[in-house]
């Protein structure tokens, strides 16, 4: 009996003593890594993830090497490929109320293979969209947010604008919500200022008229909502440059190279003549690219300008002789 208990006591012991030396052995092995000194100069040791070693940062020895590399098994050479090839979903966005953080139900009553729900599935579904969408805004504040990106959204699209144009009207409108600029505004009223003022930052401008045909409400209230915006949020939105016009005023009337390169010189002319000064820069570059039509003899006319520069055909005969004696003043 004492022979048996004497064994059992004497175990215990010796697996305490083999606990108590692994313990020691995992501080130590912690503790020289965290001091990791280099064998040549004692400098700071850092590890090099992408190149898979551990380097002095003094002298540059190479310590170890062919570490385990634990990022993705591919490559990206740029952001958007970056983006394509990543598994952890759509990268977040301004554009939406949520920033694309939500989860969204399919409209159609189908499963993953493609086959149609039963009548109980799709009750099922119609009222978990329900109750997906209300939960999705919080609060009053959220669904003005929802509207507003929504009308931005759809505005860019009928005016053709790039994806960083809508980037940058959903930052401006949500700046103008966190600053309480909203109160006795409309919503429209102010998503449409946004959107004027993200067009203008980014170089490809919109005049007021063609903004006021894509938009709900008048142009007086766009222009009145849109120098409020710029004045209270100091947005530093520089006056429409005519040379921006007319690459797209160019294109939709199917003009060469050749005549828009020669509607910039024209314009650059004018500029330096000083007969920019308070005329309407759509009108100028309309004025401009008729001109360099008829120049390069290229058949167009002035109710086709109009139509597409939104501007009357006066407007344009004026501004045309006004390029033409800039031009003759240059030459003289």
């Amino acid at each position: 009996m004492s022979e048996r208990t004497f064994t059992s006591t004497n175990g215990r012991s010796r697996s305490r003593e083999r606990q108590g030396t692994a313990s020691e052995t995992e501080s130590e092995t912690e503790s020289e890594s965290d001091t990791l000194q280099c064998p040549e100069c004692s400098g700071n040791v850092i590890t090099d993830d992408e190149h898979g070693e551990t380097v002095c940062d003094d002298c540059g020895l190479v310590i170890t090497e062919d570490s385990v590399d634990r990022g993705p098994e591919w490559r990206a050479f740029d952001s958007a490929e970056k983006d394509q090839k990543s598994r952890v979903g759509a990268p977040t966005t301004n554009t939406m109320h949520d920033k694309g953080l939500s989860t969204n139900i399919d409209w159609r009553n189908k499963d993953a293979y493609g086959r149609s729900l039963g009548a109980r599935q799709r009750q099922k579904m119609q009222r978990l969209r329900k109750w997906n969408e209300r939960f999705r805004t919080r609060d009053s504040k959220e669904r003005n947010l929802k509207q507003a990106l929504g009308e931005i959204d759809r505005m860019a699209s009928a005016l053709g604008l790039p994806d960083n144009v809508r980037e940058t009207a959903s930052v401006i409108y949500r700046r103008a919500l966190n600053e309480d600029l909203l109160p006795g505004r409309s919503i429209e009223g102010v998503s449409t200022s946004c959107v004027y003022a993200a067009a203008r930052m980014a170089g490809v401008p919109r005049s007021l008229d063609e903004i006021a045909d894509v938009s709900r409400v008048e142009k007086s209230e766009i222009a009145r909502t849109y120098r409020y915006v710029v004045r209270e949020l100091s947005l530093e939105v520089r006056p429409a440059d005519p040379e921006q016009y007319v690459p797209r005023f160019a294109s939709s009337l199917e003009l060469s190279e050749e005549s828009e390169m020669r509607a910039k010189q024209l314009l650059k002319n004018a500029k330096e003549q000083g007969v920019h000064s308070g005329k309407s820069p759509v009108g100028l570059a309309a004025a401009a690219v008729y001109a360099a039509a008829l120049l390069t003899n290229e058949k167009t006319t002035q109710a086709a300008v109009s139509e597409v520069a939104d501007i009357s055909e006066v407007t344009i005969r004026n501004r045309y002789h006004e390029l033409l004696e800039a031009e003759e003043e240059m030459l003289v």
